[in-house]
Formats: structure tokens, C-alpha cells, sequence
């Protein structure tokens, strides 16, 4: 007599196919909540790893160097001396007064190119794909090279720019070696006396406004483009059939719509004309005198020029916390004007 097996009920069978054990067995041991945990971190290892020893420890190191009399070596904590130091060092004053005025100059500049500039390139016009690529190019050039080309331009000299002035009969100027406010050689043209205090900013940081218009006009131009992108088009239609004519659409529409992508520029342009370096260093390094000393130039000229490394690396953790304030401050003020869809 043949004797079957018993069946095995269907509620106790194994649902699925068997399988090896998971490689990370050991991790979902510990629990169902702290397994996840454990192993998201040991996923997060090596991002962490590089964060704490590219980014944290170079920050709470060069705290570390702020507080100390350094020479190599800490030769002798200070504490907050190099900072008390730097409120009351009237050249700080004056780099932050330098670096305020090239932001406050340049950043509207840009920003207001950028925006009509991507509106018109926004519109169906022949070749726009060609004059997008054109207005970028500045941006990915070799700051290096482009600086030296400028500085070349600039020359009073022989620079090209100084032969169209000549030509035209007007007086040639010395540009990035020029300390004197553009609004004392305005009135000084038409023989008039400015005083010191309403002289302007100097003609050498006008010239190095001019070359930072020129580089990062194309990438505010890009971004902006984005973002005219993101617009229905619906709404410019349902505008038109209302009446709207092209201001009323730009005014009511674009502008409220394009603040996000506005808001984004206008923190990242501060921040990058506080930070700003290598070009001003290539074509005046801060000169004529400290016409053109921002506070990165000044910060760069106390490490390598005068060896004091403990000041610098105060002076750049003051500017670290003027950026984070300005950054705060638009965030309050701007973000609240930004219009999400």
C-alpha cells in the first residue's frame, strides 16, 4: 500500500522564491528601525569621511589658527585677539567698504543684462541658438586668460581701447591704474571741483566692474533662460486675450513668475563678488594703491605678504560671517517676495 504524504497546508508554504541569506544580514539583526539606520550610515561613510576631512577639519583647524600668534606653529594663544584686532584695523574697513561698493555696482548690472538679454533670446529671432553660446562663452573662458587679454585692452599705452578713444578726440585714460573717483575726472573734465567725499568709486574698479559684467552676464543669462522656460504658456495667451500688451506681460507675468530664479541669482552674485579674487589679483592686485583691495586681495596680501597667518585666517572667518548676515537678510527680505507658480 502506497502511502501518501500528508499535505501541507497552504497558510504555513513558503510565499515566494528561497533565497541566500542578504549580504547585509547582519545590519537587519539589529532591528527592523536601527538596521535601516546602521546601514544608511554605512552607505553615508565615505561622503561623511570626505566631509569631515576636506571640509570640517580645515574650518575648526583654521578657527584653531585665528586664535593663536601662528608661525608655523602656535607659538601662543591669543584667543580673540586677531579678530579685536581686525574691527579696529582701519585697512579691514576700508577692503569691506571696496568689496560693498564692487557688489552694490555690479550685482544690478548683471542681474538687469542678464534679464533683458534672456528676454529678447527668450523670443523666436534667427540665431538666437548661436548668440546664447556666444553670451556663455565669457563665463567658461580661463579666468587667467581673459583677465590678461582685458588687462591687455585696458593698457594706456597701447591698449585698443585708448586708440578708439584717441580717434574719436577723447582724452585717453589710465584705467586699472587710475586711483581717482570716475565722478572727480567727470568734473575735472568740465573743470569742476569734486569733493573727496563725492568722488566715486575709482576708475580701476569701474574697469574691473566692466570685466565681471562681461564674464557673468552670459551665466545670469543661461539661468534666466531656465526659468523663462518654466512660464506657461497659457498665461502670456489668456493675458493677450484680456488686452495685456508686451510691458503689461512682462511686468505682470515674467517679473512674478521669474522671481525664484531671480532670488537664486541675487544670493549667488553676492556671494560671488564678496569672494571675488583671482581676476582682480590678475589684472591690479588691489592696486593703485588700495583702490581695488577687497577683502579676499586683503586677506591673501597678510598670508603671503606679511606672513601673518593667524590675522588672515580671523579676517576670513569675519568675512565668512558678513556673508552668512547678507545671505540671511536677503532670505528675510527677498524670499518673502517670491512668487512659487
Amino acid at each position: 500500500m502506497k502511502i501518501e504524504p500528508a499535505a501541507v497546508p497552504a497558510a504555513s508554504r513558503p510565499v515566494g522564491p528561497t533565497t541566500a541569506p542578504h549580504p547585509w544580514l547582519p545590519f537587519t539583526r539589529l532591528g527592523s528601525r536601527a538596521g535601516e539606520v546602521a546601514l544608511g550610515y554605512l552607505f553615508l561613510a565615505p561622503a561623511l569621511i570626505l566631509l569631515l576631512v576636506f571640509e570640517f577639519f580645515p574650518i575648526f583647524y583654521g578657527l584653531y589658527i585665528s586664535s593663536c600668534d601662528w608661525r608655523l606653529r602656535c607659538v601662543r594663544f591669543i584667543g580673540l585677539e586677531n579678530y579685536t584686532r581686525a574691527l579696529h584695523d582701519p585697512d579691514a574697513w576700508h577692503a569691506l567698504l571696496v568689496t560693498a561698493t564692487y557688489s552694490v555696482i555690479s550685482i544690478p548690472v548683471q542681474l538687469s543684462l542678464g534679464l533683458v538679454l534672456a528676454y529678447l533670446l527668450f523670443q523666436p529671432i534667427r540665431g538666437r541658438a548661436t548668440f546664447r553660446v556666444l553670451y556663455f562663452l565669457p563665463y567658461i573662458t580661463s579666468t587667467v586668460a581673459s583677465s590678461a587679454v582685458w588687462s591687455y585692452l585696458y593698457s594706456p599705452d597701447k591698449g585698443p581701447i585708448n586708440a578708439v578713444l584717441s580717434a574719436l578726440g577723447l582724452p585717453p585714460q589710465r584705467w586699472l591704474a587710475e586711483p581717482a573717483g570716475v565722478f572727480t575726472l567727470i568734473g575735472g573734465h568740465f573743470g569742476l571741483q569734486i569733493p573727496d567725499w563725492a568722488g566715486g568709486p575709482s576708475l580701476a574698479l569701474i574697469s574691473l566692474i566692466v570685466f565681471t559684467t562681461w564674464v557673468f552676464t552670459g551665466y545670469d543669462v543661461t539661468i534666466f533662460l531656465a526659468g523663462l522656460g518654466t512660464i506657461p504658456r497659457e498665461l502670456y495667451e489668456a493675458a493677450r486675450v484680456d488686452g495685456a500688451g508686451g510691458w503689461a506681460l512682462f511686468r505682470h507675468i515674467t517679473l512674478p513668475l521669474l522671481s525664484p530664479t531671480t532670488y537664486f541669482l541675487l544670493i549667488f552674485t553676492v556671494i560671488g563678488t564678496f569672494k571675488a579674487f583671482n581676476h582682480i589679483y590678475i589684472m591690479t592686485q588691489g592696486g593703485p594703491g588700495d583702490a581695488t583691495t577687497t577683502a579676499s586681495i586683503l586677506i591673501f596680501n597678510q598670508l603671503y605678504q606679511f606672513n601673518r597667518y593667524g590675522y588672515s585666517a580671523a579676517l576670513s572667518f569675519l568675512l565668512f560671517f558678513v556673508i552668512l548676515i547678507l545671505t540671511i537678510v536677503q532670505s528675510q527680505l527677498a524670499g518673502r517676495r517670491v512668487v512659487y507658480g
